[in-house]
């Protein structure tokens, strides 16, 4: 059961255990909230179709995807959606959204990798359905591949197709595919958050689910958020849906089946399985045509990037300048953002994506992204190890949603660690369009060989009368004590912020592992802090 203290219903909470994560689940938790931020809302609404899960009659998941006009989603309030759109008479889900019927959804953009979840119950059912909400949250864009998406005009569309287990067609559909849908679900008392249905997002390299049998599918469940809400939620109820869609012709295969979880796989076909999910089937309705919209790849824009110069920032954190390979000016970015790239690495078959913040002042003609290397990352050791100026990166736009709030109301850009990449470029923007913007750059650092970006820091604010810093080393050695490199020796808190006594007005731009940021979010929050002035972005060491 959810108790008051975390979001986590006992399966979920079982599952954290097992994988040896429960602190930083708990932790983590923390950033499931009740109703949606104001970027979520946004981002809902923007939307040209939702992933929803739910059950049938007889409590089965089911998933299938509402889709319509951007604008079909509104949000009257941070507690509801409104969505005006319903599944068609032969969706598996046709008659189970009525009043009261538990609900989970996902936002996802797959062209800009980002997705938003949240659970919750039809409140409401005329001519679409009304949703309140009971947890929101954000994940990680890691796994998705992405896709552009276009709308087509409907024709007659195909007949649908039920059975209780899957066709030659379809096992060949499911075993080219490289994402799919998994709904799951989870009733205690019917009273708790984390009641209800759940809606994820799963993807890999083409191939990466397998088939065994036309009763049988295997997915590897990969390294994620560390909530394990799917994974918690079969503990507790085995039951699950399945989504592939079929993204050149608008069709969705849904599976119906029973899970099992292998916990520590020996002889799995993917080596980066954490996991592995067993699925024997129970029922399949196949819907060629269901959609009118279409995704391909062919519509994602991609940058070549050169690399114009690398700088040793820190003993584990590198910078890679970077330049259109073309000559041509590269596009805007908004403080805050990240950028998505590709790397081809020697001896790995798959091309592996990555996000990095853009950690440079966006008035440069160049990026700059700052890599930590991790000793088991891959992405972050190739990079630290073999790119060298000259070399080529490929890389989307950049995306994400960490932005600096409008207006002139003080600053106070808190990091620890590699997050100091995501608020240095809102330092430098602040000090230039409002250079008298109260700011405070606040970081945390082990000592000063770790300690990145230093120099930079201070040269920009003492430019600026209006810009302070506060510096703390955990474990400063006994050259730091000699310098002037840091303010403080441990670690920054709830405390120390406050006594910045940056005023009611303040927005606290917090980046670094999640539970620092927790940390303090719920100090400041604890303080009187109002949430919508507390602003983060949370990183792992993915690699």
């Amino acid at each position: 059961m959810t108790t008051a203290f975390s979001p986590f219903h006992s399966g979920e909470i079982e599952a954290q255990q097992r994988a040896g994560v429960e602190a930083d689940a708990a932790a983590g938790g923390q950033f499931i909230r009740s109703h949606m931020p104001e970027q979520h809302r946004e981002f809902f609404a923007a939307l040209p179709y939702l992933v929803v899960a739910s059950g049938d009659e007889t409590g089965q998941p089911w998933v299938t995807i509402l889709e319509g006009q951007p604008g079909f989603v509104t949000s009257p309030d941070a507690g509801h959606l409104s969505i005006t759109a319903r599944p068609a008479p032969d969706d598996p889900l046709a008659a189970a959204l009525a009043r009261g019927a538990a609900v989970g959804m996902l936002g996802i953009e797959l062209s800009t990798r980002r997705r938003n979840r949240l659970n919750g119950t039809v409140s409401g059912n005329g001519d679409g359905l009304k949703i309140a909400v009971r947890q929101s949250f954000g994940n990680c864009p890691q796994y998705i591949n992405e896709r552009g998406w276009s709308r087509v005009g409907r024709n007659a569309v195909p007949a649908t197709h039920a059975s209780d287990r899957l066709d030659a067609n379809q096992m060949t559909r499911i075993g080219e595919a490289d994402t799919f849908f998994i709904g799951s679900g989870h009733a205690a008392n019917g009273r708790e958050a984390s009641d209800g249905f759940d809606a994820s997002h799963r993807g890999g390299r083409p191939g990466f689910v397998r088939v065994a049998d036309e009763r049988t599918i295997v997915i590897p469940d990969y390294a994620g958020n560390r909530f394990f809400n799917t994974i918690g939620n079969i503990v507790a109820d085995p039951r699950v849906g399945l989504l592939f869609v079929d993204f050149a012709n608008g069709g969705m295969l849904h599976i119906a089946g029973r899970a099992e979880i292998d916990w520590h796989p020996v002889a799995s076909h993917d080596p980066d399985a954490q996991r592995v999910i067993t699925v024997r089937v129970e029922a399949v309705v196949d819907r060629p045509g269901a959609l009118s919209l279409r995704w391909s790849t062919d519509s994602i824009e991609r940058l070549d990037l050169e690399i114009v110069d690398r700088i040793a920032e820190s003993a584990t954190i590198t910078s890679f300048v970077l330049a259109s390979a073309d000559g041509t000016p590269l596009p805007p970015f908004e403080v805050g953002q990240y950028l998505p790239i590709t790397l081809e690495i020697p001896g790995v078959s798959d091309k592996v994506r990555r996000t990095y913040s853009l950690s440079g002042s966006p008035l440069d003609e160049t990026w700059r992204i700052s890599v930590k290397r991790e000793e088991d990352g891959l992405a972050s050791r190739f990079l630290h190890d073999h790119v060298e100026v000259g070399d080529r990166i490929a890389a989307q736009r950049p995306a994400g949603e960490f932005l600096l709030p409008d207006g002139e109301a003080p600053l106070v850009l808190v990091s620890a660690g590699v997050g100091a990449t995501a608020v240095l470029p809102m330092l430098h923007q602040s000090l230039s369009q409002a250079p008298q913007r109260p700011v405070w750059f606040v970081h945390g650092a082990r000592d000063g060989s770790f300690h990145a970006f230093g120099a930079e820091v201070d040269a920009a604010i003492r430019r600026h009368s209006s810009a302070r810093r506060k510096v703390f080393y955990s474990k400063p050695s006994d050259r730091d004590r000699t310098g002037a490199t840091y303010d403080v020796q441990g670690r920054v808190t709830t405390a120390d912020l406050l006594e910045l006594r940056a005023g009611p007005k303040a927005h606290y731009m917090i980046c670094g592992p999640t539970r620092f940021i927790a940390e303090l979010r719920k100090g400041l929050e604890t303080a009187g802090v109002p949430v919508d002035q507390i602003h983060f972005e949370t990183f792992g060491p993915v690699g």
